[in-house]
């Protein structure tokens, strides 16, 4: 197949099963792998789908200016879009931000605001959100994303990624486990399955520190997992568990996944890795798993696959089987 722009390249990414990480009898695990949409991760999907619903409806038009508090996976996604489109993007960022994305989000072209202000909570999400909102009152040309609340976030997957987990899968699904930050993926991926096997179970995992199911705030040190906030896109009544995994833990399942798999993937993909793990013993039998391999691993370099890393894996590895 021919492709007219590198955008019409997302979605319909593979599914595989992770049989060497879980090689339970009467269990199967299949990851989907968001890793290898174009510009690296899950967030292409709702990042093409909000823009290009946006310029279908009339909201965003010939010189829009698109503005996101993001640092991340889906501020590389909404660059990449922008440039396709021909629109102008501006991330919000603060101080916390990989200098890895940074350079990214350069490369396509994106303008940086860097707010430095702690807020009165001690973090810079207030101060993001305010100068988001200066931005829109200084140019009346922006247009806010807002993925915390777009209900477009989560339709992305019901009627993208659900569709090609059903046509992949010849029998149904019985768990969903997912990571979660905005809570748009495991909303739409679990809305969009339902539809067709409406026993199936909702696992959200979360990170520790995070405050979207009502624990206690802390430091976090993993992107993409997680959130300082609490979601407005978030609809507690359909998820059926939530699994909280801290860094350390993320961070062996990325290396387990790594050696085992051969998939080199990023810090919410190790997290529900041992998410999984967690839930394997409390699992009817059989039982099939459904996950996301959220992005890739490379943007992690110099926080889940340093060196040091790497020798604390291989030690802890060496022990459980001495």
């Amino acid at each position: 197949m021919i492709h007219d722009s590198i955008t019409d390249c997302v979605g319909n990414t593979p599914l595989v099963r992770l049989d060497r990480l879980f090689p339970q009898r009467d269990i199967e695990v299949l990851a989907k792998l968001e890793m290898l949409n174009p510009g690296g991760s899950v967030k292409d999907r709702s990042a093409r789908y909000i823009v290009e619903r946006g310029i279908g409806d009339g909201m965003i038009r010939p010189g829009t200016h698109i503005v996101e508090s993001t640092s991340g996976n889906f501020g590389v996604a909404l660059a990449m879009v922008a440039v396709r489109h021909g629109l102008r993007f501006t991330a919000v960022v603060d101080p916390n931000a990989s200098r890895t994305n940074l350079r990214i989000l350069r490369q396509f072209g994106a303008e940086i605001e860097m707010v430095r202000e702690p807020d009165s909570a001690g973090g810079y999400l207030h101060t993001r959100l305010a100068r988001v909102q200066d931005l829109l009152t200084e140019d009346p040309d922006a247009v806010w994303i807002n993925q915390y609340a777009n209900h477009l976030n989560w339709e992305t997957h019901a009627v993208t990624t659900a569709r090609e987990v059903i046509a992949d899968c010849p029998d149904p699904v019985d768990v969903l486990v997912a990571a979660v930050s905005t809570t748009g993926t495991l909303h739409g991926l679990a809305r969009g399955l339902r539809r067709v096997w409406p026993a199936l179970q909702v696992v959200a995992v979360d990170a520790v520190g995070s405050v979207i199911f009502g624990t206690p705030p802390g430091p976090r040190m993993l992107p993409g997992v997680g959130s300082s906030r609490v979601p407005e896109l978030l609809t507690p009544a359909e998820i059926d568990r939530v699994v909280h995994i801290d860094d350390a833990a993320a961070v062996r399942g990325c290396h387990r996944l790594l050696r085992q798999e051969a998939i080199f993937a990023g810090g919410s993909s190790g997290s529900v890795v041992a998410a999984i793990d967690t839930l394997l013993p409390e699992l009817p039998r059989p039982s099939r798993v459904l996950t996301l391999l959220a992005d890739r691993g490379e943007r992690y370099l110099d926080l889940v696959y340093t060196d040091e890393m790497a020798i604390e894996h291989d030690e802890l590895a060496y022990s459980s089987h001495s």
